[in-house]
């Protein structure tokens, strides 16, 4: 029998967390949906609620390309432009 350790050999990179929004009031929220189909009635209400009670300036709509895989380089080069990112599962 062979012992297999799933953890990652390497050690990710040091981040630093981001400051909290004091309001959503005019902020770009980015809404990350994995491409499963019941991430979207949800976002749709989530997207009516910061727009109707939180006042953002703008909510930002991407579809990952691969449920399973990290967003690509290229979405999280846009997403550096948004003050917050809510990111969904539609399962």
């Amino acid at each position: 029998m062979e012992l297999l350790n799933p953890s990652h050999e390497q050690f990710p990179n040091p981040s630093t967390v981001p400051n909290r929004l004091k309001t959503f009031r005019g902020a770009v929220i980015g809404l990350l949906s994995n491409g499963k189909e019941n991430t979207s009635p949800f976002f749709d209400r989530v997207e009516t609620i910061l727009r109707d009670e939180y006042e953002v300036a703008d909510v930002v709509r991407r579809v990952k390309s691969n449920y399973s895989a990290p967003a690509e380089d290229e979405l999280m080069r846009e997403a550096m432009g948004w003050d917050a990112v809510l990111s969904g599962v539609g399962d």
